[in-house]
């Protein structure tokens, strides 16, 4: 009995050790030879260029510069090869000299380490004209490695800053989410690099190389090429550069765009700056200069920039009128100057009044009485959903990154934000687009086009990626019947402020296009109660002046282009970008955008 066990045991262990010779001999082969397959082909990624943008006619707007990166043996940052890491610098210097010793060596310490294999990047970017003459020197060196690099650059400077924004440096946060920032170590900062950084970085490209244990080539195994895609924006560069012209020493915003389509011709947000200082790192003087400038450079007011839209709201408010019932067209209030409620006095810009008034001439002469009495009338509750529907409140859509709503101020709103209830002088300064009432440059831009066309549209700036067009979708009504029927009175209305021997921009829109618009102030302080006289706005302290609006829109018969403005401290709408927006109407002339 005892020997049949033993024998059993026996058996039992030599089929266990059998089983397991057969499984590591046999099955296992297959795992064993993919791992001896990976630690023979070594896959690279291939980082891609970046796409260009450029304007509507090709003209280039961001492009990439070639030339080459450095990196430096790994392995050189122990205690046992410092002298060497320092002998390699000293070297690098004496052919480079404007290359500096102190940051090279914090950034190779910096990425340096025991587990380091590939070269570390020292210089990421060094112009052919800067290297060529030291190229073999360097090469020769089996310290050195020098590769193939790119740097963004922007052709025109400054110029559409905001619109076309920067590339800058990828942080942990940004390489985490986009593995390709990883790869490239840039990404787009802002504006429509930042906006389309996904379609603009292209996609990567795959290497497969046979090594040997020490990590030499041996034989390329298969290469996929990595791609890109080119940007064309709807921007005509010498629009651009015209409006740039005009606003200098200005600050602001100004914008030209389709009101048929919504694609944007040209807009600026001023002043601007140059995007090439941020590419490989702005210095900290400059940096000081830009971030301590009082009108904003770093700012785009364009989407960001929020006012109160004070007297261009005039028409929006003027249709809520017309759509409660409880105001007709020929309805008329008597401005004497000013009206008093809850003791408090709400004043007219005019001091002595503009005596009986009907919509017609609120609008054309800008009356606020007229608005105040109109407003109390219909209420807010009825005033601020118009507005809502004209795209206030909402963002336009437009294809730029972090652009703000601004604000429709009502019952609701206020107690939602502040859990305060609504005064009725809240309703009055609000009927002028003052108070609470916020709005963008890039939402009046829309809301003018709206009032022109009948038909809401999405601002872009993109037209098409690698030859093939971008589609924003149709324009679409956010009108009744009733309210087109109310639109032809406020669109005649509105060309009267442009026209009419009273007209707050007749003055001061000369231009050969015939155009209707709407003029604006937007108080930067409010008047104190006990002031009788009211400073004129050339009186103030340029900070403590009004913003100046005008938004326009032409030809008047057949609505082609918006043009809005708004000049920061500018005073009046019309004396301060009346001449400017009459210019670019002009230019859009001569360039064959409009004819007469």
């Amino acid at each position: 009995m005892k020997i049949k066990i033993a024998l059993s045991m026996f058996f039992t262990i030599w089929i266990i050790l059998l089983a397991r010779v057969y499984y590591v001999s046999i099955k296992s082969n297959a795992y064993y030879e993919g791992l001896a397959k990976q630690n023979a082909i070594r896959t690279d990624d291939l980082s891609p260029l970046r796409g260009s943008i450029s304007d509507a006619s090709g003209m280039p707007l961001a492009v990439n510069r070639l030339g080459f990166s450095i990196g430096l043996k790994p392995g050189l940052s122990s205690k046992k090869k410092i002298q060497k890491l320092e002998k390699e610098l000293i070297f690098l210097k004496s052919l480079l000299p404007t290359v500096d010793i102190e940051k090279l060596r914090k950034s190779y310490l910096k990425q340096d380490s025991p587990y380091a294999h590939k070269f570390v990047k020292i210089i990421d970017f060094i112009s052919y004209d800067d290297i060529i003459k030291e190229f073999t020197k360097i090469s020769l060196n089996s310290d050195f490695q020098i590769r193939v690099s790119s740097k963004r650059y922007y052709p025109n400077g400054d110029l559409a800053s905001h619109v076309i924004g920067y590339v800058g440096k990828a942080n942990l946060k940004e390489m985490k989410k986009d593995h390709l920032a990883k790869l490239t170590e840039f990404t787009g900062k802002s504006g429509i690099e930042k906006y389309y950084n996904g379609v603009l970085e292209g996609e990567k490209g795959i290497k497969k190389t046979k090594v040997t244990a020490f990590n030499k080539e041996l034989k390329l195994i298969s290469k996929k090429l990595p791609t890109s895609a080119n940007i064309k924006l709807t921007i005509d560069i010498r629009i651009q550069k015209y409006i740039s012209k005009l606003f200098k020493d200005k600050s602001g915003a100004l914008i030209v765009m389709n009101a048929r389509d919504g694609s944007v011709l040209a807009a600026g947000s001023f002043p601007e700056y140059d995007l090439n200082s941020f590419v490989s790192g702005i210095s900290e003087k400059e940096w000081k200069v830009l971030s301590g400038d009082f009108n904003h450079p770093f700012t785009n007011k364009l989407i960001k920039g929020l006012y109160p839209p004070g007297s261009i709201i005039k028409p929006g408010v003027a249709l809520a009128f017309l759509e409660s019932g409880e105001i007709s067209r020929k309805t008329t209030f008597f401005d004497s100057g000013s009206i008093e409620l809850g003791g408090r006095k709400f004043r007219c810009w005019k001091k002595d009044g503009h005596g009986y008034v009907n919509m017609e001439k609120a609008i054309r002469e800008s009356c606020d009485v007229y608005f105040y009495d109109g407003s109390l009338r219909v209420g807010i509750d009825k005033i601020s959903p118009t507005l809502s529907r004209l795209g206030f409140g909402h963002k336009t859509g437009v294809d730029l990154p972090g652009e703000f709503i601004g604000t429709v101020p009502g019952k609701r709103w206020k107690m939602s934000k502040y859990g305060k209830p609504w005064y009725q002088g809240e309703t009055l300064i609000t009927s002028i687009g003052q108070g609470y009432f916020l709005v963008t440059p890039m939402q009046v831009a829309r809301y003018t086009a709206l009032l022109a066309t009948g038909y809401s549209v999405t601002p872009h700036f993109i037209k098409s990626v690698n030859g093939l067009s971008v589609n924003f979708g149709k324009s679409s009504t956010v009108f009744t019947k009733r309210d087109k029927r109310y639109l032809r009175y406020i669109r005649k209305y509105m060309r009267e402020v442009t026209h009419a021997p009273h007209g707050t921009a007749t003055y001061h829109t000369k231009t050969k296009v015939d155009i209707a618009g709407k003029t604006g102030t937007a108080q930067v302080v409010g008047i104190p109660q006990g002031e009788k006289k009211r400073m004129k706005e050339n009186e103030l302290k340029y900070f403590k002046r009004s913003h100046a609006w005008l938004t326009t829109y032409g030809p008047f018969k057949k609505p082609k282009y918006v043009i809005t403005a708004i000049v920061e401290h500018g005073g009046h709408g019309g004396s301060a970008a009346g001449e400017i927006i009459s210019k670019v109407y002009d230019k859009l002339l001569e360039l064959g955008y409009i004819s007469k």
